[in-house]
């Protein structure tokens, strides 16, 4: 790849975890929702993404992908399981031990859990791309 075109899957990866960052913070402080357990791990996985990717982008940093694929990668882990967890379980809590019945706020058919899952495997996605452009 040349040097501009390497930048583009880490770009995409900055866009994708800036908008789930805002999207996580819209439905806390602009719907009121209180984010679950599995919720605040995502997050705290997720908003970290939005520096370390950006400033990659801006820098052409390839090699990101050792810091940000650990993220990343636990960050599908998780979401996964949520999401799992809320359609199989009929128990109402949202924890690690826990389902997650009681909220099923969706946004397009979908609930907050799925679109996290999304997030992270597009974000993986990017990291892996880059890191075969090498």
């Amino acid at each position: 790849m040349r040097r501009f075109e390497a930048r583009l899957p880490l770009a995409g990866g900055t866009l994708v975890a800036i908008v789930a960052t805002a999207g996580s913070l819209y439905f806390s402080l602009g719907l009121g929702l209180v984010p679950c357990e599995l919720c605040w791990y995502q997050r705290i996985l997720m908003y970290p993404l939005v520096l370390v990717l950006g400033v990659a982008a801006l820098e052409n940093r390839r090699r990101v992908f050792l810091t940000a694929l650990p993220l990343s990668a636990l960050g599908t882990v998780v979401a996964a399981y949520h999401s799992w967890l809320q359609v199989s379980d009929t128990t109402g809590t949202c924890s690690v031990g826990g389902g997650c019945s009681a909220v099923q706020y969706q946004v397009a058919g979908l609930s907050i859990p799925n679109l996290s899952l999304i997030a992270f495997v597009l974000i993986t996605l990017s990291l892996v791309v880059t890191a075969r452009s090498r």
